[in-house]
């Protein structure tokens, strides 16, 4: 039991800064993205790159002036933000990112904090609660305008969690499972040796319509572009964090990202085979170090643009090096590697969720909840009709 307690706690430790980490610089990539996008420079003076640009947010809003509203309901007022962020915090404990590996003493453990066999059940739990938060903020305030951010948040998340859980519930008919951990298990191997097993490509009913269906409607769950009518800035001023400052206003700002990690995660467990590589073994173990060789080999010969990149450059290629290396060490595949590749497709899933942002405008709210009700949910039943159908006939 000691030992147990103790192999938690490390983990916890671990997952707790890695996430922190995740979400400060996340803001910063997609401040850099977006301002790619639209041929902007993005965060430059503060660190090179403009990497310490999170730090630097995190200051100011430390020492930012905390206003408290004097017309506010105190109690929810001060409850909202710590619902959101809390709840947006937990879903983590639950996400694996790795099978289980070998550790000292003879003993192995997974990847995560906690292993739930209805991980997928807690999940949707939390997110159905989540929708307090938002809504007690805009109603505390005693604004109309943050009360009119807190009901299209509420109609909006409402409405957008029934094609999200129609999209979940097919993938778990084919791997007749609750478990993340038994849903990516499925998702192993390859057909004809190099199509792998992942949902979106699997039978009786490949899952490629369900997560677009699961994709369209996280969006709209963690109110982004182009579904972000609770904060609809040009319209209701920000909405329902309008009356909020300081730290209060960054945890609605936290609870955010890490929804958005959190939507990605699940996505990569349901849909893409978790930490299943997309290339069979052994080739898909030397993917990290060529990726990371790659990146090393852009940094050499990319031309210094700034009086940082002389300095920067060489850095960050040194440190590729180094874990083109690290990766290359057989002992260490066997931790690493599936973390790569479960850390490859989350990421890239956060990077459509920014281009997205610096791609399409905002819906208008009655197109919002008509896209919701006519056509998302529709086509959520129809895929999830077929794929019961393709199960029972072909399953057995």
């Amino acid at each position: 039991m000691t030992f147990f307690i103790v192999i938690t706690l490390i983990k916890m430790a671990i997952v707790f800064g890695v996430f922190m980490t995740t979400l400060a610089y996340l803001q910063w990539v997609e401040r850099k993205v977006l301002a790619h996008i639209q041929s902007r420079t993005g965060p430059l003076r503060v660190g090179p790159h403009g990497l310490m640009q999170p730090l630097a947010d995190v200051l100011k809003l430390l020492t930012k002036e905390d206003l408290l509203p004097p017309y506010v309901n105190k109690f929810f007022f001060l409850l909202a933000p710590f619902i959101a962020v809390s709840l947006a915090l937990i879903s983590i404990a639950i996400i694996p990112f790795g099978p289980a590996v070998p550790i000292f003493g003879g003993r192995s453990t997974y990847l995560q904090i906690t292993d739930l066999n209805v991980g997928i059940l807690f999940i949707l739990a939390i997110s159905a609660v989540s929708v307090y938060g938002i809504a007690l903020a805009g109603w505390s305030s005693n604004n109309k305008y943050s009360l009119i951010g807190g009901l299209r948040s509420s109609a909006q998340m409402i409405s957008y969690e029934l094609p999200l859980t129609l999209a979940i519930v097919a993938p778990l008919l084919m791997a007749n499972t609750l478990s993340f951990r038994g849903i990516v298990d499925s998702q192993g191997g390859y057909v004809l040796g190099f199509i792998p097993r992942w949902s979106i490509f699997q039978g009786p009913f490949p899952q490629i319509f369900g997560f677009l269906i699961f994709m369209i409607a996280g969006f709209a769950e963690t109110n982004r572009i182009p579904f972000d009518l609770p904060e609809a800035e040009n319209e209701l001023v920000a909405g329902f964090h309008t009356e909020y400052s300081s730290m209060k206003f960054a945890c609605f700002f936290m609870s955010e990202y890490a929804n958005m990690v959190t939507i990605t995660c699940v996505a990569t467990l349901l849909f893409l085979g978790g930490w299943q590589p997309l290339f069979p073994a052994p080739y898909s173990n030397w993917i990290p170090t060529l990726a990371f060789l790659g990146a090393a080999l852009l940094f050499i010969v990319a031309i210094p643009r700034r009086k940082w990149d002389r300095f920067t450059y060489p850095v960050f290629t040194l440190v590729m090096v180094v874990l083109a290396a690290i990766f290359a060490v057989p002992f260490l595949q066997t931790y690493l590697v599936p973390i790569f590749w479960f850390a490859s497709k989350a990421g890239f899933l956060l990077f459509t969720y920014i281009w997205v942002r610096g791609t399409l405008p905002r819906f208008r709210y009655d197109q919002l909840m008509h896209f919701a009700w006519t056509f998302l949910f529709p086509c959520a039943l129809v895929n999830l009709l077929l794929t019961a159908f393709g199960v029972s006939i072909f399953d057995k």
